[in-house]
């Protein structure tokens, strides 16, 4: 629950304040030292307001407040900044905070367009921060003794900006939240987290937040002709899935942007006969990062009620093997009545989102079509951790695209589409090949793969997130998911014209 007051005789035992580096932070403390009756001096030797930084006072002269920690953000900080501090700030002290805290934004000289994102992120960031990460341990000593729907969020803020601040506290719990199921999904183990059961989280999904589910069993896929996933999905005893979501908003007299979302589903790749290596095998459940990032989005986008038409498909399956299993130098099939020399049946991502992209490109005629998934190392050899790869011919979409990933802190880098790479994909006995062979410029050519059956759609983009959904995390022992990509596609559908 989230209440915002002017009333400083509310204020409960706990209270946050964040503070910016700054011309003004002199101002704000001597402001803070005055409210909570403590000396000046003391909360100058201690406050900073440098990143990562946290400071406890005990106020003892105030009637009302026990504790105060001073969260620094540092010199301008961003959306992600707050969120991370605030994430990290509840991480750190949950076992000893309540679940009802009051947070003062009114005290701070925060420039009045900073203050909608501050709130956002603040909240975003402690919603995000009650993720329990032992979901499985049966004698763990709980984090805290509450969740993100226990939590209650009291704002102090300045004259007029009470609506402001309501509208960008509800947002970023709304995201928040769904991040949270996000979190779930992809750290779930593949034997909690099935195709099945994805298909299943769709529809509870689509239940709860109005929109439309189809789930597509293995007898619907092979009707439908989506022969590429079934290929795949033909070495595992665990039936694939086909996902189609639908949200159209009830909206007179206006014509709605029609956006085309497919996610990479494999809930666990172990690279086929085209085996991957054991070592960091196990981390292979999050191969359906793209998957989960879409779904992310249509709830989102549902929930915020945006003025879009939204299509989202998902193949789901997982890569297994068996006597059953694709085998390198087969030749397949595929939706879009192409043929796919098989070359690396590690290279299986590509296979499904070829079924996904043809399917939904034919069945829907989207405005926007944006495949997202966990696809490359060699995504990831390039880019590292800190941003997603943006492959699209269509400049204004790339604009569109990385201008909303630098906005929310999820961001892309453009990599090349350019066609002296087709070469790679050609094959001698069918009309196209899963995988180069070569060593280098791998994430390029799979993304020409997916070029190749997108029918040169003129505002069509791939990312490729492999270094990105799944990585290491403070207070992480291992590898964790990060929920990329639902923010960044949200933000980037809330800023289409109408």
């Amino acid at each position: 629950m989230i209440s915002i007051t002017k009333d400083r005789d509310l204020l409960l035992e706990t209270l946050l304040v964040p503070l910016v580096q700054g011309e003004n932070l002199e101002s704000d403390i001597a402001n803070l030292a005055e409210e909570l009756k403590l000396p000046k001096t003391l909360l100058t030797e201690q406050i900073k307001a440098e990143k990562k930084e946290v400071s406890l006072f005990y106020p003892v002269a105030h009637k009302s407040i026990k504790r105060v920690y001073c969260l620094g953000l540092g010199t301008k900080p961003t959306l992600k900044m707050v969120i991370d501090a605030f994430k990290r700030f509840l991480q750190m002290e949950a076992a000893k905070l309540p679940s009802n805290l009051s947070i003062d934004i009114s005290n701070g000289n925060f420039d009045p367009e900073f203050i909608p994102v501050l709130t956002e992120g603040l909240v975003s960031g402690l919603i995000l921060g009650t993720y329990k990460k032992g979901l499985y341990q049966t004698s763990n000593v709980p984090e805290h003794k509450w969740d993100s729907e226990q939590l209650k969020l009291q704002f102090f803020v300045k004259d007029n900006f009470d609506a402001k601040v309501k509208i960008a506290a509800d947002k970023g719990r709304a995201i928040a939240e769904t991040q949270l199921k996000i979190l779930r999904l992809v750290n779930a183990p593949s034997n909690k987290l099935t195709p099945i059961k994805m298909g299943q989280e769709a529809v509870m999904s689509g239940k709860e937040f109005g929109y439309k589910v189809e789930v597509h069993d293995e007898k619907a896929i092979e009707k439908l002709g989506l022969f590429a996933l079934m290929a795949v999905g033909q070495g595992s005893e665990t039936p694939a899935r086909f996902i189609v979501m639908e949200y159209k908003p009830k909206v007179t007299g206006t014509i709605l942007p029609k956006v085309g979302l497919i996610g990479k589903g494999v809930t666990f790749d172990t690279g086929g006969l085209s085996i991957k290596g054991s070592s960091n095998m196990h981390y292979m459940k999050s191969d359906m990062g793209g998957a989960a990032a879409v779904l992310g989005t249509i709830e989102l986008t549902a929930k915020l009620k945006l003025p879009v038409h939204l299509i989202v498909v998902i193949p789901t399956t997982e890569n297994c093997v068996d006597a059953k299993a694709l085998k390198p130098g087969d030749v397949i099939r595929s939706y879009a009545e192409k043929t796919i020399e098989i070359i690396d049946t590690d290279a299986e991502g590509r296979l499904i989102l070829a079924d996904g992209i043809a399917y939904l490109n034919k069945n829907y005629s989207p405005d926007v079509m944006i495949d997202v998934a966990t696809l490359t190392g060699s995504c990831v050899q390039t880019l590292g951790y800190e941003a997603g790869g943006l492959f699209t011919n269509n400049d204004d979409l790339a604009l569109g695209l990385i201008t909303a990933g630098d906005r929310c802190g999820e961001r892309l880098w453009r990599l090349p589409l350019w066609d002296s790479y087709e070469g790679d994909i050609k094959s001698d006995i069918a009309d196209v090949k899963n995988y180069s062979g070569k060593p280098i410029a791998g994430a390029i050519s799979a993304a020409k793969f997916l070029e190749f059956f997108s029918d040169k759609h003129a505002n069509w983009a791939h990312l490729d997130i492999a270094g990105v959904a799944f990585g290491d995390a403070e207070f992480y022992t291992q590898k964790t998911a990060t929920a990329f990509g639902v923010r960044l596609l949200t933000d980037f559908i809330a800023g289409l014209e109408k």
